[in-house]
């Protein structure tokens, strides 16, 4: 027979484990997440949450090399790619080293961070999947020219498994199993994929340096419809609804509608043609888009026509964030900028003293970022 004492010491240690369950459940619900390059499927550069005014360097590390690659978090990690060849995964809270997994090649691109394992593609062509606690590997697929881009990753149309979709400089559009890396199939284009497909509806939006973006099925990887851009596409496509929103080589910023597979609206300065490097971030009103005119862009979700413009000392290839009431941009020149949504107006800014190529991560009132310095920066709320 069970004595009471012991009955109630069962209950107790029941209770405990009850409750830590609990608490980690919390935690894991609340952890900071930005899963993918832009935050989320659609590459909408639109982070949840809020930023303060005045933010802190909480911690840095450094690399072998230059960074050119985009952060991910998830898991208590931020998971980064170097040109040193290795992929690092640090811990949020101080940037201590995880793991790391050498790669071979500068890894350029950023890394997909989905159900436990970390994708990233390599310049000479290689995608690797890593398992997200120990950076072991699963399997790679290979490539026949450079991976430049993100990552991807919907689930399979019979809803068995998950897809990952990936360009390359082999000018296709591969889509791999997820869990073993074979190829499911394969989209070709007239020339290099050089940034990540958006997704959303059971289709894949991409532009190219063939000056075409590309709507693909992904039940099948057929061609849906190929819309003429103007001038080849280097960055990605961001997407809502049936409308995506992309700049180009040529200056311009476009609205194309893929119903209807026609330009809705076409921004960029006539006279100078600055080409369009970063991704644009889409606001409930606005879209936010970085230009190597060395400045930030804010226009009209609705007609494209101009509400502000923010001028930095250096080309904006990083592509900006949208939390809340503020836009978080990064500049060649060295530096992160905190502007007011509304208005455009400088609120905060750090000088890294390194050109910043790469993108923002930002979740939880995390901000992170790497540099040519082979840093990667980590800010978080002024104490």
């Amino acid at each position: 027979m069970i004595s009471p004492a012991l009955m109630e010491f069962d209950m107790r240690i029941a209770l405990l484990l009850t409750l830590i369950a609990t608490n980690l459940a919390g935690w894991a619900a609340d952890a900071p997440s930005w899963p993918i390059f832009r935050g989320d499927a659609r590459l909408s550069g639109l982070a949840e949450g809020s930023l303060p005014n005045q933010m802190a360097l909480l911690w840095s590390f450094k690399t072998g090399d230059a960074i050119k690659s985009s952060p991910v978090i998830g898991n208590g990690l931020v998971y980064i790619g170097s040109s040193d060849g290795k992929v690092y995964a640090l811990n949020l809270t101080n940037g201590t080293v995880q793991w790391k997994f050498n790669t071979d090649d500068s890894v350029e691109a950023p890394p997909l961070l989905w159900n436990g394992t970390v994708y990233v593609g390599v310049v000479k062509g290689l995608l690797f999947a890593l398992d997200a606690r120990d950076g072991k590997v699963k399997w790679q697929y290979e490539t026949a020219g450079k991976i430049m881009g993100s990552a991807n990753c919907v689930p399979a149309p019979d809803g068995n498994g998950q897809w990952i979709l990936i360009g390359s400089y082999d000018n296709t559009m591969h889509c791999v199993d997820a869990t073993s890396g074979k190829r499911v199939w394969t989209y070709e284009t007239q020339n290099f994929i050089n940034g990540a497909p958006a997704v959303a509806a059971g289709k894949l939006v991409f532009g190219g340096c063939d000056a075409q973006i590309h709507v693909v099925s992904v039940a099948d990887g057929k061609s849906l419809a190929k819309i003429d851009a103007g001038s080849y596409i280097a960055a990605s496509a961001a997407l809502d609804g049936h409308l995506a929103f992309v700049g180009n080589y040529g200056g311009k910023l476009l609205c194309v509608d893929l119903v209807s597979q026609k330009t809705v609206w076409s921004y960029g300065n006539k006279e100078t043609e600055t080409p369009f490097f970063a991704s644009p971030a889409i606001g409930v009103d606005r879209i936010i888009a970085g230009c190597r005119d060395n400045s930030v862009h804010c226009v009209s979700r609705k007609d494209g026509q101009r509400i502000w413009v923010f001028k930095t000392r250096g080309d904006v290839d990083s592509s900006p964030v949208i939390c809340g009431d503020k836009v978080v941009a990064c500049s060649v020149d060295g530096r992160i900028y905190l502007l007011k949504l509304s208005d455009g107006t400088q609120v905060w800014s750090y000088e890294l003293g390194a050109p910043i190529i790469g993108s923002p991560a930002v979740a939880g009132g995390w901000l992170i970022v790497g540099a040519d310095d082979g840093r990667v920066y980590a800010f978080g709320p002024k104490k």
